[in-house]
């Protein structure tokens, strides 16, 4: 005793797989809806046994199947399309479970789905994630639908819809649009399939802004398509991505991530050398919301820029400072890079003045280079010692100081100290947060103040 499900496709025979046109051949009782064995009755033998339901009747249909089957008679149950997309494998197996036929073998014969033979006539259009959806709910309620509907929008899944309307459902698909129209642009392709396959069959593209549920009926189904989807001739194509694909080397990789956190803070007031600043910083704390901490002076990126363009000295507290700056970037302009934190005279003025070595380190760079671009990515002490050089040393007129200590000790103050200063550009990042790696990125990005035009756009929002 056997009960097997089958599919027999769209509705045109061709689209029929040979496995189940053996198992029609061979069944000893045929089970489905009556419209639907005009599309198979030339496989049935002389005496097989035809049971026709109308709609509406599936659990019926499961019930004499599975009378049938405890005659030890082989019972097929047809349906359209995949036996188990929509159709009646589910409300089978449900039913010979709940009863515990367990004498009855069970086999599911797969069928070629609307949706697939909807998607080959459009072309290339399920390319990408998909997913469906039944817009009936005679046996799901709308409100289970609806969060269907808008977690496929949101997900931009490309969604076909299976019964998405009838005489006594109506209003169903336009609500669909609705939601859609939410997540989607309006230009998103629609197309109506109705009786794919079949002689009757016709294929209608609209817009999702122009999409006419009032084209729709019981025999259609609607393909919307997702964010990248493309209409080509009377084709749909939704790319894989084959020809976008993911960065793979590290300039591609550093490219990409540059590009996303640009868009992340395109909406920001900040003026676009601080936007690129800040891009810079986020891609390398890989926190979005590192730039409400970002302070800086008017112009001072565009100063250092140039400074840097024209070969000007760096001064770092730490030598991991002068590590993280890119080195085609100071081999390129003659830069040189300067860290007094391990030199031996540090080491006897730091225990003469009772000085940290940062703090001994950069008095010694400020009296050398008192021009320079000071940048301090570790110790606040570091900081303290500059703003108080600008107090007391008149010739001590830096470029600028990039501060960006890290730590919870005197990092807070050091940093508003630098807050408070008028005469010299400077950029801090407000809080307990900074570091070297950051230090670094914000040269890094004075250096490459020219490349933010790959990626910064003149928005409304930049000064």
């Amino acid at each position: 005793m056997k009960i097997t499900v089958a599919g027999l496709g769209p509705g045109d025979k061709d689209y029929i797989l040979p496995l189940v046109v053996s198992a029609l051949q061979e069944a000893d009782v045929v089970i489905g809806y009556d419209y639907y064995f005009q599309f198979c009755e030339e496989y049935f033998k002389t005496t097989v046994k035809t049971i026709a339901m109308p709609l509406g009747k599936e659990e019926g249909r499961a019930e004499v199947a599975i009378e049938e089957a405890m005659k030890g008679q082989q019972v097929v149950v047809i349906g359209s399309g995949d036996a188990s997309i929509y159709s009646m494998a589910a409300i089978v197996y449900e039913m010979v479970a709940k009863q515990e036929k367990d004498d009855i073998e069970l086999e599911t014969l797969p069928g070629v789905s609307a949706f697939l033979a909807a998607g080959s006539k459009l072309g290339a259009p399920l390319g990408h994630d998909f997913c469906c959806i039944s817009l009936s709910d005679l046996m799901t309620p709308w409100q289970v639908i609806e969060n269907r509907i808008r977690a496929a929008a949101k997900g931009d899944f490309v969604t076909s819809l299976y019964n998405p309307k009838s005489k006594k459902r109506y209003w169903q698909l336009g609500r669909l649009k609705k939601i859609f129209l939410e997540e989607r642009h309006p230009n998103t392709p629609v197309a109506i399939i109705r009786q794919v396959t079949r002689s009757e069959e016709k294929i209608t593209i609209q817009t999702l802004k122009d999409f006419d549920p009032d084209l729709v009926d019981m025999f259609s189904l609607v393909m919307i398509g997702n964010s990248q989807t493309i209409r080509y001739k009377d084709y749909l194509i939704t790319p894989r991505g084959y020809l976008n694909r993911k960065p793979a080397t590290g300039k591609e990789i550093q490219t990409e991530s540059f590009k996303i956190v640009t868009k992340a803070i395109a909406h920001l007031p900040y003026p676009k050398e601080d936007k690129w600043a800040i891009t810079r910083l986020i891609h390398t704390t890989g926190v979005v919301d590192d730039h409400m901490h970002y302070q800086a002076s008017k112009g001072a990126i565009k100063e250092w820029h140039e400074y840097l363009k024209n070969g000007g000295i760096i001064v770092t507290d730490v030598t991991m400072v002068k590590a993280g700056i890119t080195k085609a970037f100071t081999g390129k302009y003659g830069n040189q890079i300067v860290c007094c934190l391990n030199d031996e005279e540090t080491l006897r003025l730091a225990e003469k003045e009772v000085l940290t070595r940062s703090q001994a380190g950069i008095r010694r760079a400020a009296s050398l280079y008192p021009n320079a671009l000071f940048v301090v990515g570790n110790a606040p002490t570091a900081l303290f010692e500059l703003t108080d050089q600008l107090r007391e040393q008149e010739q001590f007129s830096p470029i600028g100081i990039i501060g960006v200590p890290v730590g919870f000790v005197n990092v807070l103050e050091s940093k508003e100290q630098l807050s408070q200063v008028t005469d010299t550009h400077f950029v801090l990042l407000n809080g307990n947060r900074g570091g070297s790696n950051i230090a670094a990125a914000i040269v890094n990005a004075a250096f490459t103040l020219e490349e933010m035009g790959n990626y910064l756009t003149n928005d409304h929002n930049s000064k």
